[in-house]
């Protein structure tokens, strides 16, 4: 069955007039949608902690932040839109005290509202509206007078005018010129973590570190190791991007093209297959989220660990090097 599909005609702008929208924390999505709705002539105040960098920025963005006790006090839509690990706490601390019957509860990623750990009280309707791209591009699409296509779905009970709401709201942010997909937020939650875990950034990443490892192992240069696994990836998805697997193919030798076909299959493998069903099955009965709860709660030490060993890896040295002799890229270090 198609997917339902919204665009500026279907979203009454006009319904948040009389709103004030709060938007909780300041960061990528933050600062986007608050830009947005503001010039879409929209009453928008920022809860955002003092002395954090995030702060500084909305106040230079012409902002007044506050604490996200006093924005959801003083607001009818609140947009939680802190990092998922810090939501919980925070939620249960500062935000659900000061939320009033009629109030609508958002989020532009489900996580937190899906697996229990935001939870709108009695009167308070939920609501995820999610543009699908990062906040600079969902900031410098609405400037250029375009819009980065987002979700909308509505948690469990909540009014009609409640999807009205979320409607004009994602107009207010330039989601309907691109087009607004309803979906649901169980489905939004469980795919956005597939496609991370799966795809995105653990099956991409693992897959560029370990051919890289298999190159050098077999006595090349890691130089010619890193073009080959890391730096041509962009060209290939860039291809994805613009017309899908078949235009990349189409636009590859046809040696490439064969190999996609004969080799791949030995690469993701019916087993391959079957792992990842077990990964969503872990998203779907909420494991993940249960072991990503716990490690914060814990101080999150075997993450951080993680981290420090992924940030010494000799493909990260050897692109850091390989990437200042590049000067058309803008390039960033961590």
């Amino acid at each position: 069955m198609a997917a339902t599909i919204y665009y500026d005609n279907d979203a009454d702008l006009s319904l948040l007039k009389d709103k004030t929208i709060a938007i909780l924390g300041y960061g990528s999505q933050g600062h986007a949608q608050a830009q947005n709705l503001r010039d879409s002539g929209c009453n928008v105040i920022i809860g955002q902690r003092p002395g954090s960098a995030n702060y500084d920025l909305a106040v230079s963005h012409g902002f007044e932040p506050m604490s996200l006790a006093e924005a959801t006090k003083k607001a009818d839509l609140i947009n939680i839109l802190l990092p998922d690990e810090v939501q919980g706490d925070l939620y249960r601390e500062q935000v659900l005290p000061n939320l009033e019957p009629g109030n609508v509860l958002m989020c532009s990623h489900g996580f937190n509202m899906h697996f229990g750990q935001v939870v709108p009280p009695e009167g308070v309707d939920g609501l995820l509206v999610a543009p699908k791209g990062p906040g600079h591009l969902v900031r410098s699409e609405f400037e250029a007078g375009g819009g980065v296509p987002a979700l909308i779905a509505l948690g469990e009970g909540a009014a009609d005018e409640t999807k009205a709401l979320g409607l004009a709201y994602a107009k207010g942010i330039g989601g309907t010129r691109g087009g607004v997909i309803e979906t649901t937020i169980a489905e939004e939650t469980e795919t956005d973590l597939f496609g991370e875990q799966v795809v995105l950034c653990g099956g991409v990443s693992e897959l560029v570190r370990t051919g890289f490892e298999v190159l050098v192992e077999a006595g090349y240069q890691p130089e010619m190791a890193y073009f080959e696994c890391m730096h041509e990836l962009k060209l290939i998805v860039d291809l994805f991007y613009q017309g899908g697997l078949n235009y990349m193919r189409y636009s590859v030798s046809n040696t490439a093209e064969y190999g996609d076909y004969t080799r791949g299959p030995r690469i993701i493998t019916p087993e391959t297959k079957e792992e990842m069903k077990k990964i969503l099955n872990e998203i779907r009965t909420g494991q993940f989220a249960r072991d990503w709860i716990l490690e914060n709660r814990a101080g999150a030490a075997s993450f951080k660990s993680m981290r420090r060993l992924a940030r010494d890896h000799q493909l990260e040295d050897v692109g850091v090097r390989l990437r200042r002799l590049m000067t058309w890229i803008d390039a960033k270090e961590v």
